[in-house]
């Protein structure tokens, strides 16, 4: 499960606002076995509003401030500027790259339909070319059968 608080998720929404129509990217710091610390905005060299790439100086960045707070990167996140917050077949081609390691959670946040939803996947245990839906906690942990999060007034 990914477990965000609320100034974390708000810093995320915050950066994928910033940078729309662009999908938004970062990276998610934490220790192995609990909550979401710090998330690290990346420039999306990309520059586009279907895909993203982590600049390599910003995720080398990233790395180093883990380090140095004592923490690891536990994922990545990006935004969806124009669909729900499922992973697209890309999302699922890059996760499942050799260097990328298969605990890490990929949380989408979509911006499609006017109020925010945040969806969080990892591979799937067998490794294949899939992603399995975990459970997204605010407070409340929110199963991936039950409504999308969404944040009102």
């Amino acid at each position: 499960m990914l477990t965000l608080n609320r100034s974390t998720w708000l810093e995320i929404l915050a950066e994928a606002w910033r940078v729309y129509p662009l999908e938004a990217c970062g990276l998610l710091l934490g220790p192995d076995d609990g909550p979401v610390d710090r998330f690290v905005p990346i420039v999306n060299e990309a520059q586009s509003s279907r895909v993203f790439t982590l600049s390599p100086m910003g995720y080398m960045k990233a790395e180093r401030l883990a380090d140095d707070l004592g923490l690891q990167v536990v994922g990545v996140v990006h935004s969806h500027t124009h669909t729900s917050a499922y992973p697209s077949p890309t999302d699922v081609a890059e996760a499942t790259k050799p260097l990328v390691p298969p605990t890490w959670h990929w949380a989408i946040v979509s911006l499609a339909w006017g109020y925010p939803e945040l969806r969080s996947f990892r591979v799937s245990e067998s490794g294949s070319a899939a992603l399995r839906g975990d459970a997204v906690e605010f407070g409340v942990e929110l199963g991936m059968d039950e409504e999308p999060v969404r944040l009102k007034d």
